[in-house]
């Protein structure tokens, strides 16, 4: 893996004359970003920090709104292939790689929450998350819980609360639903569980909504990894702060659905570039969204 973006110090144009790349910028012995190599899980966490929360006002992103509370930063992870897949045969895994799955581990060991959707839930085969000795010191520096909390957004409640996603996690996990979902589905979330929460006043789930009601519980870094419907729904909100995307070096064709499927926005969302990073052909992007 090596850093394609920022380069900074590190660009070759920018090194003394006779200098390997970013020498007269690093100590003795500290690896450089742009040589390819394997990437320890703590540079890939440095490399993907979370903003300082409560410095977010001074960062190019959405401000706190009605319903928006202040500090609190929702990212997406998505993978596409090069013609725009978000998946292949109804699955993610295939567009995926190692050091994909490596990213996928750091994004979640530096979130409070993983927020998807039922369809993901169901079609993925979603389990607790994994407590990672990588992340165990700095998570509980930070008085946080071993793992994030798994957040289900589902308005039916169509989910089997049998899995071991209900009955075995590290930390409960969480159900966003709406007032008028079936109270026997209410009841069964609840017996496994669950931590049931209201999101919606009728039988559907406001995004907007799920973003304020996991940051009233301490919950401020949250992370998506979708489905595409529900990226489209944090989308139209207004309530996607990031975008980590991986881009595989794959052609699919098809009709698989883009990482955001939901009606167009009014106006196109703006975002800026952040990071990029390489490897074995993958593209490793982090966009943040423009005020």
């Amino acid at each position: 893996m090596r850093r394609l973006f920022p380069l900074s110090a590190e660009s070759p144009a920018e090194s003394p004359a006779g200098t390997p790349a970013g020498s007269a910028a690093r100590p003795p012995g500290v690896p450089s970003p742009v040589e390819d190599r394997e990437w320890t899980l703590e540079e890939l966490a440095e490399a993907y920090a979370y903003p300082d929360l409560p410095g977010l006002a001074d960062l190019p992103g959405p401000e706190a709104g009605p319903g928006r509370p202040a500090g609190v930063w929702l990212r997406a992870n998505m993978v596409s292939s090069l013609d725009g897949a978000a998946h292949h045969d109804g699955r993610s895994q295939p567009l995926s790689s190692a050091a994909d799955m490596r990213i996928f581990g750091v994004l979640r060991g530096l979130a409070d929450a993983v927020v998807v959707g039922a369809e993901t839930v169901r079609r993925e085969g979603y389990r607790p998350a994994r407590a990672r000795e990588p992340f165990a010191a700095r998570r509980a520096a930070e008085g946080r819980p071993p793992v994030p909390a798994i957040a289900v957004i589902s308005a039916s409640l169509d989910l089997d609360f049998s899995l071991p996603l209900f009955t075995e996690p590290l930390v409960p996990t969480v159900v966003l639903t709406g007032a008028q979902a079936p109270a026997e589905r209410l009841a069964a979330a609840r017996a496994a569980g669950a931590e049931v929460v209201l999101a919606g006043e009728g039988a559907r789930v406001d995004p907007a909504r799920v973003v304020a009601a996991l940051a009233e519980r301490g919950l401020t870094r949250l992370l998506t990894e979708g489905g595409p419907k529900l990226l489209g729904q944090f989308a139209a909100a207004g309530v996607l702060d990031e975008l980590c995307l991986s881009l595989a070096p794959l052609l699919t064709a098809g009709d698989a659905a883009r990482i955001v499927n939901g009606p167009g926005l009014v106006e196109p969302e703006r975002f800026t570039l952040a990071s990029v990073l390489e490897d074995a052909g993958f593209l490793f992007t982090r966009y943040r969204r423009l005020r």
